[in-house]
C-alpha cells in the first residue's frame, strides 16, 4: 500500500515539492551560515519525495539544535507548518484525500522542529 501511495504522491506533485525543497537547500548552502538549514531542507526533500511508510521522530537535539530550531521556527518554520496544516485539512475533507492530508501533517511537524528529528521507516 505504501508503494501505491508513494506512486500516486509522486504523480500528483510530490516530485515537484521535493525538487523545490532541494533547490531551497542549495540556495541556503550558498552561504556558510545557511549550510545547517540547507541540510535540513535536503532531509525534508527526501521525505517529501517518498513520504508513505516513513515516520518522523522528534527530539534528540542538544543546545545547538535547540538554538537552530528556534532560528528555523522564527524565520521559516511557522509559515511552512501553517502551509502544510492548511493543505492537510483541505485533503482531509474527502475520504480519498485523508492519507495525503496525514502526510502533510507529518511535514508540518517536521517543518516546526527539523534539527534533531529523525526520519525512519515504519
Amino acid at each position: 500500500m505504501n508503494f501505491i501511495g508513494n506512486l500516486i504522491w509522486l504523480l500528483l506533485g510530490g516530485i515537484i515539492g521535493a525538487i523545490l525543497w532541494f533547490i531551497a537547500g542549495l540556495v541556503l548552502c550558498v552561504t556558510i551560515v545557511g549550510i545547517p538549514f540547507g541540510l535540513q531542507c535536503f532531509k525534508i526533500s527526501l521525505l517529501v519525495l517518498w513520504p508513505f511508510g516513513k515516520e518522523v521522530i522528534l527530539g534528540g537535539f542538544g543546545v545547538g539544535g535547540l538554538l537552530l530550531n528556534i532560528l528555523w521556527l522564527i524565520f521559516l518554520g511557522w509559515e511552512l507548518a501553517v502551509h502544510h496544516l492548511i493543505i492537510g485539512f483541505i485533503f482531509c475533507i474527502t475520504i480519498v484525500g485523508i492519507p495525503f492530508g496525514l502526510q502533510h501533517f507529518k511535514f508540518a511537524q517536521l517543518a516546526l522542529i527539523p534539527f534533531g528529528a529523525k526520519i525512519v521507516d515504519k
